[in-house]
């Protein structure tokens, strides 16, 4: 086979976690007397970690890191938690992983999600071992992570997984994950099922959108 690894992102892609990410930022939010936000927008807003979300969480005249930092540790306390209580793998994404285990193709999850929150996603949404490497944001400057669409992480993934930027699929919904992918040099799939639309894939250039996870499995093999 020409692929001998997957990297997915998490949010969006395997794990449907908005009805959770939106609770939590939700509470942050009035705790710090800022209305909350519809569900519906937080689609668009997802993707490029908990800060981040927290700034384009804020009303618009309330939009500066000052407001966003508290918002931030705030909604990330309350999503760990509770981080499952809404989110389930996508259907038939348990399937396509167990499929490609089998295969012996390895897997890794690559996500700006705080890592301890995305191990326990990880954890309680998929067997034992689904994964061989299962990476978020350590918040640890010391350890030296680089948020995508970055590519060092994915490439340090690629290291530790034996294999080469051009044997990996990077597999993601949204446009960070195709500019992290075609940064790294992998092949950029992305998938329609997510947080983003289908045109937002094809302008940062995936060069496969998938409308199934099985349709992986012959882009594998």
């Amino acid at each position: 086979m020409k692929f001998k690894c997957v990297i997915f992102d998490l949010d969006g892609t395997l794990v449907d976690a908005l009805d959770d990410i939106a609770v939590s930022m939700n509470r942050a939010l009035e705790s710090h007397g800022y209305p909350p936000v519809d569900r519906s927008r937080y689609g668009g807003m997802v993707g490029w970690g908990i800060k981040k979300l927290a700034y384009l969480a804020l009303p618009p005249e309330a939009q500066n890191e000052q407001n966003a930092e508290p918002v931030a540790a705030q909604a990330a306390a309350f999503y760990a938690e509770q981080p499952v209580v809404h989110s389930r793998p996508y259907p038939g994404i348990l399937e396509l992983t167990g499929e490609l285990k089998r295969l012996k193709i390895r897997l890794a999850v690559l996500t700006n999600k705080p890592d301890p929150v995305a191990q326990r996603v990880i954890a309680g949404l998929f067997p034992p071992a689904a994964f061989d490497i299962v990476q978020g944001d350590s918040g640890d400057l010391r350890k030296n992570f680089r948020r995508k669409p970055d590519p060092a992480a994915a490439w340090d993934i690629i290291m530790a997984l034996g294999t080469t930027p051009r044997e990996t699929v990077f597999v993601g919904d949204s446009e960070i994950d195709m500019e992290t992918a075609l940064a790294a040099e992998c092949h950029a799939v992305g998938v329609s099922w997510g947080y983003r639309p289908r045109r937002t894939l094809e302008q940062a250039g995936a060069q496969r959108i998938i409308d199934e996870p099985a349709e992986l499995l012959r882009i594998i093999k």
